[in-house]
């Protein structure tokens, strides 16, 4: 297969959305991270998603849509919660799961009689959505388990042949993707942090609670009730190993085989090879740059990694969530 490349403009969308409307699978920039774009309602359209990535048929899949009335076509049971989120939060980095309706394949929700839906903020993500007439079931463009792609590039160096075609669009705005809640049951639970933080949501849903995958490990015999919750997700071939506490830089200076992702405030300090991926002082810098950093550690040659992990607030949370799943749940603690 050869995949195509193409432009924003108004052939390059129409092309998509003709490949959409076909059946084919489009990689497509969201304000979040690239994402792998099937139409929602086509069951061997998502196949292809499945078959394109590696992706085990047991992790869910996010509908995007770019409007509200399009909800109740995808979506039963809305308590009043989920209108008042997307007033507040959509178009935006937000996830919302709800019960669905018998128009969603089952392998767009796993088995799961829930689906999960969002309206992204990138006007070019919508205007594709749009103009094929067509909810989009889209994960990361990316060989499952590996770093998300945030820019075209990245999905090209994953998907290359494998997919009908990429938009090639920005680099991603956010950096990771987006916040994941459920508000199916008596209350609403974050199942993945992202660009919209638990501070923003608690604005809004005040009995919000954490669910206990978001810092550590699901349980084997769990289902996923999200995306990123069940496997190792994010990583770079290299060992990846997460550090908490304040002596990062005097603990990987004792390792000259390997690199240090650190903070910029930080940089000074570190004698072996580093990446700065962010300021500690702005945690949205480390969300942007987090993929691309751990895509660019395999091409060092080194046998480990050794991350700095950020505070576990705001967006912060988010970063640290991809982090120790990247490193397969190895945190050193100092």
């Amino acid at each position: 297969m050869k995949t195509q490349r193409l432009t924003p403009c108004e052939n390059g969308i129409n092309t998509a959305c003709e490949i959409l409307k076909n059946g084919g699978i489009v990689g497509i920039p969201t304000e979040t991270v690239y994402g792998l774009a099937a139409n929602a309602y086509d069951e061997y359209a998502i196949s292809k998603i499945f078959k394109a990535k590696g992706r085990p048929q047991d992790n869910p899949l996010i509908v995007h849509i770019s409007k509200l009335e399009t909800l109740c076509e995808i979506a039963k049971d809305i308590p009043k919660s989920a209108y008042l989120c997307a007033q507040k939060f959509w178009p935006g980095p937000l996830t919302i799961v709800l019960k669905k309706t018998e128009k969603i394949p089952c392998c767009v929700s796993a088995g799961l009689e829930t689906v999960a839906i969002r309206m992204p903020s990138c006007e070019l993500t919508r205007e594709v959505i749009e103009k094929s007439g067509l909810p989009l079931a889209a994960p990361s463009a990316n060989i499952s388990g590996s770093p998300s792609p945030t820019t075209a590039n990245h999905v090209l160096s994953d998907l290359d042949g494998k997919i009908d075609a990429v938009l090639m669009g920005d680099s991603c705005d956010v950096g990771v993707e987006s916040t994941v809640i459920t508000l199916v049951g008596e209350h609403p639970v974050l199942l993945r942090p992202g660009g919209i933080t638990l501070e923003q949501l608690q604005e809004v849903l005040p009995d919000i609670t954490v669910n206990k995958a978001v810092l550590s490990e699901l349980e084997k015999t769990e289902a996923a009730a999200s995306p990123g919750m069940k496997y190792k997700h994010y990583a770079p071939e290299t060992e990846t190993f997460l550090v908490e506490g304040e002596n990062f830089a005097q603990f990987v200076n004792q390792k000259p085989n390997a690199v240090a992702i650190c903070f910029l405030e930080e940089s000074d300090n570190i004698k072996i090879e580093k990446i700065i991926y962010g300021s500690k002082q702005n945690p949205e810098t480390l969300a942007q740059n987090l993929f691309a950093t751990l895509r660019n550690v395999d091409k060092l040659g080194v046998s480990e990694v050794y991350i700095h992990a950020p505070e576990k607030s705001g967006i912060g949370l988010a970063v640290y969530n991809r982090l120790i799943r990247a490193a397969a749940f190895k945190v050193i603690n100092l």
